[in-house]
């Protein structure tokens, strides 16, 4: 017995071999996923175990029943001997990853197999071998992980029970037992420990291609984050550049390259003497990628470099995706195809991903500026005709009576329009300019409303260098005067103040009029709030902008007491990031 000990454990190195091996195939893959296989994979994987069944029959030790000697491989059974193997390491590991039909097709070919080998226990190990199967299936559990000390139990329990078959079925009776007598032991903790083993060299394996895999994934990622300022700006040969060379530092590999569809937008690295940025695409693989959208390895003949000694031998280019539309490539140059791994080509496909998916952003974040910018170029395009109408009847009316201010009217009404215009092309202004708009347009008011409205000006000159958008504090006056002092029966004030704040700069309009009704209050700037004399839009507009142009801190600030006056502000914050 304590012979046989050490020749089955030695047999196992043929499991470590063959363990390693059937992580490479992908129906066992798909089997340790817990996956569902397709009926071909379910073949296949029958097949596979069967045959490591029969492999782990060739590789037993014979033994003579009569003589009590061990040979060497089982390629031959005489009448009166027996093997000692590991067949049903194959079969309990068929049956634990893929459960009962893989278990007992495994344990049908292995089983046949040795039947067809013959000698006095040969009917009863074609048994056990089925039963093998079947028992391991049972343990088969499909949403749970297998473990170490499953596996070791029925490797145990299905030798144990091929043991008992052999009692039961081998004869004569004496014969077998003292076969199991001897082999008994060491074939139950060598298959026990055997299937131990199996599973743990897959799940070593597999777990060692896990972790490589998300380092890869982590630094596609910290490529990713670190290229997203460049790429959102669009594929473009200064974004290819940029982007190119943070990588070429991170990866391993001779050269980067990124194209469009037409030209190379950057080639960093090694052969960027010749391989130069705006040349038209020279690869007839790179233009494969563009219209399949498939990655591709070529070799050094399939570069179509035009420089004989060019040193990269071998490119991996995978294409660059905005949604499902192939915008471009990106390259992995190196010097021979030795060193284009599996790692390298995991890295260049989740890479070319995150690259597609921040062309992606850029392309929504260009569309919704341009939404953005359409909207304020509505706004400040934007020309009351009743203002209108109402200035020139003023003008009209102080022609004759007092000229000079009617000369004084018209002037201000012309900046008026002139600042309009103007802000239809420009997205910032200094807030001096801004304020010559606001008193433009409140000299006509005044002039309008006969002495009835007086406008107060409390204006740091230090904090006129300010950038602010056009038409952001024209409309807060306008409210002012059509729904604050418009029907006030006393003198009407309107008191604009521009200061320096520990922020930034504090800007705020106050009138004196009826004030804003409490309910109506919160919900100003948030959205449209209608009444009986506007919309509500100027002021919601104004507030939107803000905040996108600036941020929250931005955003406007509304006090109101019934009765007594409204004032409204806001912060232009100090840093000026935006422009």
């Amino acid at each position: 017995m304590l012979e046989l000990f050490l020749p089955m454990l030695e047999r196992l190195g043929i499991i470590v071999t063959v363990a390693f091996v059937i992580t490479r195939f992908r129906f066992f893959r798909e089997l340790v996923d817990k996956k569902t296989l397709t009926s071909k994979q379910r073949y296949v994987a029958i097949a596979f175990f069967g045959v490591f069944g029969m492999i782990g029959t060739y590789t037993g030790i014979t033994y003579d029943t009569l003589s009590f000697e061990y040979g060497s491989f089982a390629y031959q059974v005489s009448g009166d001997e027996a093997i000692a193997n590991s067949r049903v390491i194959g079969i309990v590991a068929a049956g634990l990853f893929g459960g009962y039909q893989i278990g007992i097709g495994a344990g049908l070919i292995a089983g046949l197999h040795r039947f067809s080998l013959g000698g006095f226990t040969g009917l009863a190990c074609g048994i056990s071998a089925v039963v093998a199967g079947c028992l391991a299936g049972a343990f088969y559990k499909k949403n749970k992980p297998l473990r170490l000390k499953t596996a070791l139990f029925v490797g145990a329990l299905a030798e144990t029970v091929q043991m008992m078959i052999i009692l039961g079925v081998s004869k004569p009776f004496n014969q077998a037992f003292e076969l199991v007598q001897e082999i008994g032991l060491p074939m139950i903790v060598a298959n026990g420990v055997g299937s131990a083993l199996f599973l743990l060299i897959i799940r070593n394996v597999l777990n060692e291609e896990e972790k490589v895999g998300a380092l890869q994934a982590q630094k596609a990622l910290k490529l990713a984050e670190s290229t997203i300022a460049y790429m959102r700006k669009g594929l473009n040969e200064s974004s290819a550049k940029s982007t190119c060379e943070i990588i070429y530092k991170e990866v391993g590999v001779s050269a980067i390259s990124m194209t469009n569809h037409e030209v190379i937008l950057a080639h960093v690295g090694l052969a960027d003497d010749h391989h130069k940025t705006g040349e038209a695409i020279q690869t007839s693989a790179t233009r494969d990628v563009i219209q399949t959208g498939e990655r591709k390895i070529v070799k050094h003949e399939d570069i179509h470099c035009t420089e004989p000694d060019c040193p990269l031998g071998a490119a991996v280019i995978a294409p660059l995706k905005r949604k499902n539309d192939v915008v471009g490539t990106l390259k992995f140059y190196v010097r021979s195809e030795k060193e284009i791994s599996n790692v390298m080509l995991e890295l260049i496909q989740g890479l070319s991903a995150l690259l597609g998916q921040q062309l992606e952003i850029a392309e929504a974040e260009k569309a919704q500026e341009l939404a953005r910018e359409a909207e304020v170029k509505a706004l400040q395009a934007q020309v009351n005709p009743h203002f209108l109408f109402n200035s020139l009847n003023v003008i009209v009316s102080l022609i004759r009576t007092e000229p000079k201010r009617a000369r004084s009217v018209l002037i201000a009404l012309s900046k008026y329009f002139r600042q309009n215009l103007s802000a239809t092309t420009r997205k910032w202004i200094t807030l001096e300019e801004e304020l010559q708009h606001v008193k433009a347009y409140l000299l006509i008011e005044e002039t309008r409303f006969v002495d009835q409205l007086h406008v107060n000006y409390d204006v740091d000159e230090e904090a006129l260098g300010a950038h602010i958008a056009p038409l952001s504090l024209q409309p807060l006056v306008e409210n002012c005067i059509k729904h604050g002092v418009k029907n006030q029966e006393a003198q009407a004030e309107i008191h604009v103040k521009v200061r320096d704040h520990t922020e930034g700069v504090l800007i705020s309009v106050t009138d004196n009029g009826q004030g804003i009704a409490p309910e109506k209050v919160r919900d100003l700037g948030l959205t449209q709030v209608e009444s009986d004399k506007g919309t509500g839009l100027g002021l919601f507009n104004v507030n939107e902008r803000l905040v996108h142009m600036y941020g929250d801190d931005a955003r406007l600030h509304i006090e109101s007491t019934w009765g007594e006056g409204t004032t409204i502000s806001f912060i232009l914050p100090r840093k000026e990031e935006h422009l």
